[in-house]
């Protein structure tokens, strides 16, 4: 039997990942999105060829409900959502910091709900997305987050434990490398380089060193003992880097983040 999948407040992740299922071989006429403004639905119904709905019209139609909103708008939209979710629905959570409890507490009692945290690059298809099972998902109800959730890059199980965590890593980890990039290009500039040229340079061996780390196999340690020569250019770099506690920073930065996520699930935020 066809399973219905519902996005429900589908902005641009939302968007990234019903691209990204239609790429993977789902049917159109097996998607339905909601929207909250009629221009955005009817762009997304003319763009993919999905019906847009209703949230309510969703709760009752689809077997998987995607929620994608911003967690500000999850407490209003969840109020609108239950008395039209039967049990039997799978519900699953794109929302930062919410825990699945919160949905459980909200919904039919019995209600498998799914959390899922993914990344911006999800829009290029390069996403991780971090998948947890509520007190009432099974490993059906995880294959099938899974099955939806490849379609724009990777996944990974963990226990709902180990969000916060996660969320620090993965879900904010873009935005490190953005910075880094901004910084590193500031510094080609101060070398004398142009800026788009400082900028490709770096890219590209962002790019090349992600790509090694992904297929090599090899240690990072490992792989950066090989660019750094006796008394080189590069272990001059790197010193400059430890006498500045960039490892520390980052370290500091990544707790940060982790505490931010616990206090947003606790409802302080």
């Amino acid at each position: 039997m066809t399973q219905k999948v519902a996005v429900l407040g589908t902005g641009k992740i939302g968007e990234a990942l019903l691209s990204g299922m239609i790429r993977g071989g789902w049917a159109p006429s097996d998607l339905l999105v909601t929207a909250r403004r009629p221009e955005r639905a009817t762009q997304l119904h003319e763009r993919y060829g999905v019906e847009a709905v209703s949230n309510a019209e969703a709760a009752k139609s689809a077997d998987t409900l995607i929620l994608t909103v911003k967690p500000q708008d999850m407490g209003s939209l969840l109020r609108e959502l239950a008395p039209h979710v039967p049990a039997d629905r799978l519900v699953i959570s794109g929302a930062a910091g919410i825990p699945t409890s919160y949905f459980e507490e909200r919904l039919a009692a019995g209600t498998p709900v799914v959390r899922v945290m993914t990344n911006t690059p999800a829009l290029v298809d390069e996403a991780m997305s971090v998948i947890s099972a509520g007190s009432h998902a099974n490993g059906a109800h995880l294959t099938r987050a899974e099955e939806i959730f490849s379609g724009v890059g990777k996944t990974l199980r963990v226990p709902e434990s180990q969000q916060d965590a996660c969320t620090a890593l993965s879900g904010s980890g873009p935005a490190y490398f953005y910075f880094l990039v901004e910084a590193m290009t500031d510094a080609g500039i101060l070398l004398g380089l142009p800026r788009d040229k400082a900028h490709d340079l770096i890219v590209q061996a962002a790019i090349g060193a992600a790509v090694m780390l992904r297929d090599s196999g090899e240690h990072p340690v490992k792989l950066r003992e090989n660019v750094t020569s006796p008394a080189g250019t590069t272990i001059n770099a790197i010193r400059e880097l430890e006498n500045h506690g960039v490892r520390a920073a980052l370290i500091a930065a990544l707790e940060a983040a982790r505490d931010r996520s616990r206090e947003l699930a606790s409802g302080n935020g």
